[in-house]
């Protein structure tokens, strides 16, 4: 099993593929490394088979498509453990999974799953890889997508920033919620949106970061 620093160089590269190509300055800036550390764990990555450097770029292999899932797989599983069982509060138990996904063993990774019942999302709504290492596609569009009069439930939230996340639970726009698009500004103005029943003025900028799975209208 690779070091919990290469095991969070894989994580990041993963989630960094997932929106188009990766480069050396991307990843320095997601772990807040200088530039020559990523160049030298990145060739140790290298050595190990564990990615490829296509044109300058960074791209996984398929060893490290899989360590990196089941980094991730262990991460959000440690998320629900201290959000469900431990009842953390929700924005602050990503550094806490940090630390917990690079020491469980497989006997405590699969104890824990059956503890909290196979969950099949983290606590911000992001899909739990299975064990076989299947990844299911993140529901939902963006909020600040939605027309004028759609109802629908948030069933996903952008996990990247402890302050947004706070700013989402307070508004309760959290997976689960019912929420209504009441009005959309023109010009890039606000939305008016009602979140289980109470009525909020959402930013474009806060509604790119919430996904809602719309219901279909009614004839």
């Amino acid at each position: 099993m690779p070091s919990a620093t290469l095991q969070e160089y894989l994580e990041a590269i993963y989630k960094m593929s997932l929106k188009g190509e990766v480069r050396p300055t991307q990843i320095a800036d997601a772990i807040a490394v200088s530039g020559p550390t990523v160049t030298a764990t990145l060739r140790r990555l290298e050595a190990a088979s564990l990615i490829t450097r296509p044109q300058g770029g960074v791209a996984l292999t398929e060893q490290g498509r899989r360590e990196a899932i089941e980094v991730i797989r262990r991460h959000r599983i440690a998320e629900r453990f201290l959000v469900d069982a431990l009842q953390l509060p929700w924005e602050s138990v990503h550094e806490e999974a940090c630390l917990l996904e690079h020491a469980m063993s497989p006997r405590v990774l699969a104890s824990l799953e059956r503890f909290l019942d196979n969950p099949s999302v983290c606590p911000h709504g992001y899909p739990i890889p299975s064990g076989d290492g299947a990844v299911r596609e993140p529901a939902g569009v963006p909020l600040g997508t939605l027309p004028e009069g759609t109802r629908g439930t948030v069933v996903r939230v952008s996990e990247e920033d402890d302050k947004v996340l706070a700013y989402f639970g307070s508004l309760h726009l959290v997976p689960g919620s019912t929420i209504c698009v009441n009005e959309v500004a023109p010009f890039g103005g606000p939305l008016l949106v009602t979140v289980s029943g109470v009525e909020h003025a959402v930013s474009r900028e806060v509604a790119a970061l919430v996904f809602v799975e719309a219901e279909e209208p009614s004839h």
